[in-house]
């Protein structure tokens, strides 16, 4: 699924968005993925594409992580909330975060899914949703602060999803990646 995401959204715009945010020069991009700085200009213009070892080393660069105690600090909120709630890498899925009541809908303990992607989960109408988020500006500047939609069934034992209606709020974290707040309302 990663691969997807980043072939969906344009995996130079999200590495030059990386490297301007980071304060990355061209030179020192190529020397990380091991490639030419005429190579970096060809993939953030779109004349080149990532092969599969770039597209996994940009999803690695991506993908949030909670190193900050402000990143920390909105972890402890997700897992307190007596909500329905979890915190997951905005690209990747990566489950960051918890809420007890989120965890008890899963047959699988928390600390098995902790860090795993969900995305094989998913719901049609909830890869369709994503699919939709750069039609949408969710990854740009003026976002919109939250996207509601029904999620439809997933029938899995593991990780059930039942039809509710879900809230997906995006999240800046520290280092400038993104997480995703997801609430069933």
């Amino acid at each position: 699924m990663p691969d997807m995401l980043l072939k969906t959204a344009l995996p130079g715009v999200m590495l030059r968005r990386w490297r301007l945010l980071h304060r990355v020069k061209q030179s020192h991009a190529a020397e990380l993925f091991g490639v030419t700085q005429s190579t970096i200009s060809r993939w953030e213009s779109g004349v080149l594409e990532l092969d599969s070892y770039a597209n996994k080393k940009l999803e690695e660069l991506l993908a949030a992580r909670l190193t900050t105690a402000a990143d920390q600090a909105l972890a402890r909120i997700v897992r307190d909330s007596s909500q329905p709630v979890h915190l997951m890498c905005d690209l990747t899925h990566r489950l960051l975060a918890c809420s007890s009541s989120r965890a008890a809908q899963f047959a699988s303990p928390i600390s098995e899914l902790m860090g795993c992607s969900l995305w094989r989960f998913a719901t049609p109408n909830i890869i369709t949703k994503e699919l939709a988020l750069d039609e949408l500006g969710w990854r740009e500047a003026f976002a919109p602060p939250a996207l509601e939609f029904l999620t439809g069934n997933n029938n899995s034992p593991i990780v059930p999803i039942n039809q509710s209606l879900c809230r997906w709020t995006r999240i800046l974290l520290s280092d400038g990646t993104a997480a995703r707040l997801i609430e069933s309302l």
